[in-house]
């Protein structure tokens, strides 16, 4: 695995922001301007461009609010993005199973798709050795049909078993990207900027183009901890609904906003999603 790309003393190396707006969690008795609707997520899509954010991560629901993987759901949310927004965000759907869906189905529906950008949990896709080889598959599928995969990794540990499949040949991709998750789904989970540290320890495989992501309160800390040591950020109301003040977040856009203003305050750059797809294709 690479290294860390190191900070560019100029502060113009550009951190991407994507904004994750929904999950497939909450819903508007969490927050009423939780997107859930095609026409939400589209609006949502382009206030958080205008805010700073070069990438949505897309959950979409079913006619109870419920959690979703349907390719026609995900083809119609991702056409109004694109009215909304046209090419200036990177949209990349979920194939989070939620308890939901196995693995083959959450393979099934990104085949079905074919979306600019997918991301995949490691812990879902792969949960024991027996579905390493359709995982491979998929992965190289992916690769075939230029579809950007983002590896979601719940622990350092889980850093380690993807280096270890990639070593065995398994990931056909030059370093593929990562999102490191600082914490859980859980209810009152607060992360903190030092959860990102066992990320980024020594021991630990390094990935060359990684993000971070955090629940809670100091969602922004973490976030800007993150691209000070060289990553890139996610923010939004599927991990936290509030400010850095502890007030609750009018919207995605703000906290969006937010990370923007922090990255900057620091000399860094907010990159554009064209900027976030040449750093991706360098991957593969």
């Amino acid at each position: 695995m690479a290294t860390h790309d190191p900070i560019d003393p100029n502060g113009t190396l550009p951190v991407a922001i994507a904004v994750a707006p929904n999950g497939g969690r909450r819903t508007k008795a969490d927050h009423p301007a939780l997107p859930l609707t095609q026409e939400e997520i589209a609006a949502t899509a382009s206030a958080c461009l205008d805010a700073g954010a070069c990438m949505i991560h897309v959950h979409v629901r079913d006619r109870s609010g419920g959690h979703l993987l349907n390719a026609d759901a995900y083809r119609t949310a991702i056409a109004a993005i694109r009215a909304a927004v046209g090419e200036r965000m990177v949209v990349q759907i979920t194939s989070e199973a939620l308890g939901i869906y196995r693995s083959d189905e959450q393979m099934a529906v990104v085949r079905d798709v074919r979306p600019e950008a997918v991301s995949l949990a490691l812990r879902e896709l792969v949960p024991d050795a027996s579905h390493e080889s359709s995982f491979a598959g998929f992965l190289a599928w992916l690769r075939t049909e230029r579809v950007i995969p983002q590896i979601i990794l719940y622990s350092p540990e889980e850093a380690v078993k993807l280096a270890a499949l990639k070593a065995r040949g398994l990931v056909p991709f030059e370093d593929v990207p990562v999102l490191y998750v600082l914490g859980r789904y859980t209810a009152r989970q607060r992360s903190t900027p030092a959860d990102l540290l066992p990320f980024l320890a020594a021991e630990i495989p390094r990935f060359a183009h990684w993000s971070v992501c955090a629940f809670g309160v100091r969602e922004n800390a973490c976030v800007t901890a993150g691209a000070l040591l060289g990553g890139h950020v996610r923010v939004g109301f599927e991990n936290n609904l509030l400010l850095p003040d502890g007030s609750i977040a009018p919207d995605n856009a703000a906290l969006v906003a937010g990370a923007q203003a922090a990255i900057g305050t620091c000399g860094l750059l907010a990159a554009t999603a064209n900027e976030l797809r040449a750093a991706w294709n360098r991957t593969a």
